[in-house]
């Protein structure tokens, strides 16, 4: 094998087509969130979908199953299971749905608003900090841009 067909090594790592990646700079940015979000929610035993759940909840008591399911982009099957184990964690309790009586709202015990209160905060002050090279203007449009690509009509 002629070995000068090839370069001995590369000196600089050549970024540039990924870094003009949407979902390159998306999944790194929330690669940092996401490993510091674990970290800090571990105290609170949540992982970032039980968050969601659970501030869903929070912002929106009676919510159904089937709103969490539509606004969450969760399996039915897989949020069953999610909410059997908040409520064993006496975070969440049913109630009869007030217009459909086939349905049941979903509400936060006082110790699951305790806990989502400090959750909450915690996430905010990680979200103030994570953005914190950005201006408030920048971190809403940062946001607006990123929720025109997940909330595009099909």
């Amino acid at each position: 094998m002629d070995k000068r067909a090839f370069p001995a090594a590369v000196e600089t790592v050549d970024t540039s087509f990924l870094e003009n990646l949407v979902g390159y700079n998306s999944r790194r940015a929330a690669l940092v969130i996401i490993e510091v979000f674990l970290e800090r929610m571990a105290v609170y035993g949540l992982k970032p979908v039980d968050f969601s759940v659970l501030s869903l909840i929070t912002h929106n008591p009676g919510i159904t199953s089937r709103q969490l399911c539509t606004a969450l982009n969760i399996q039915p099957p897989n949020l069953v299971g999610m909410v059997r184990v908040l409520e064993k964690r006496d975070l969440v309790e049913r109630h009869p749905h007030p217009h459909d009586g086939r349905a049941m709202g979903l509400h936060l015990t006082a110790s699951g608003k305790r806990l989502m209160k400090e959750a909450e905060r915690t996430a905010a002050e990680l979200e103030a900090n994570a953005t914190a090279g950005l201006s408030s203007a920048e971190r809403k449009t940062l946001i607006r841009l990123l929720q025109k690509i997940y909330n595009r009509p099909a």
